[in-house]
């Protein structure tokens, strides 16, 4: 008898009109789950490159393993899965916006990010920072994991050093303490836009006026993160 009421209600229930609701997703629910601010960095053969990265976390105690997202697109996720290793800098609450402009604001395909700033490399060659340095990680990949905008690298930390005392810098104080604030009015472009791109990932929206409140596709960034496109 339970089994045949359940089966009436649920052919008489309107589906539909709850499966909007339950697909439709505000982005920026995602901003209250924590997120830290990482400086990722690797090597090949005898480059060496770093990012920015926010995503990093312990996946198991013993043996240790750590688990680390990054951009798909970057160089640096390129470079990890040519060697398989990683050093992961622990950013602390002193670092200022040069740090993350520098490694996280432009490609390692068009600037030598390391040129005159002071780093050293790990066992595996890997790049790190002492500056702003809570604590360095260095890590061997064991477990690569697809997710289309983003890539998922399981690792084994072969070694763990703390660097300095100042507590790690969040993702959320970030935005509100280190990243400087957008201009109330901007001045008005003397040549024709015609599309944005994103100075995270490299995404490029088609369009001359890129609505306030887009947000990047694949690397989640506001459109406080975008830059024009002029007509050439």
């Amino acid at each position: 008898m339970r089994m045949v009421l359940f089966c009436a209600f649920f052919k008489l229930f309107d589906y539909s009109r709850i499966s909007a609701t339950i697909f439709i997703m505000e982005q920026k629910a995602f901003y209250s789950l924590s997120y830290g601010v990482f400086l990722l960095g690797t090597r090949a053969g005898d480059r060496i490159n770093a990012c920015i990265t926010n995503t990093c976390f312990q996946a198991a105690v013993n043996p240790a393993r750590i688990v680390i997202s990054s951009i798909s697109g970057n160089l640096t996720c390129q470079m990890i899965k040519e060697s398989g290793v990683f050093s992961l800098t622990v950013l602390d609450v002193s670092c200022g916006f040069d740090v993350i402009e520098r490694f996280g604001y432009q490609s390692g395909r068009n600037a030598d990010k390391f040129k005159d700033f002071a780093h050293e490399l790990d066992s595996n060659g890997c790049p790190y920072i002492l500056r702003h340095a809570a604590a360095v990680f260095e890590c061997k990949v064991i477990s690569v994991q697809d997710l289309g905008s983003h890539t998922l690298f399981i690792a084994e930390v072969t070694d763990a050093c703390v660097k300095g005392s100042e507590p790690p810098l969040t993702y959320a104080a970030y935005l509100s303490d280190v990243k400087p604030k957008k201009d109330a009015v901007a001045p008005a472009p003397a040549k024709k836009i015609v599309g944005w791109r994103c100075k995270i990932c490299g995404y490029e929206y088609e369009g001359a006026e890129l609505p306030a409140d887009f947000e990047c596709p694949v690397c989640g960034h506001p459109a406080e993160d975008f830059e024009p496109i002029f007509e050439t």
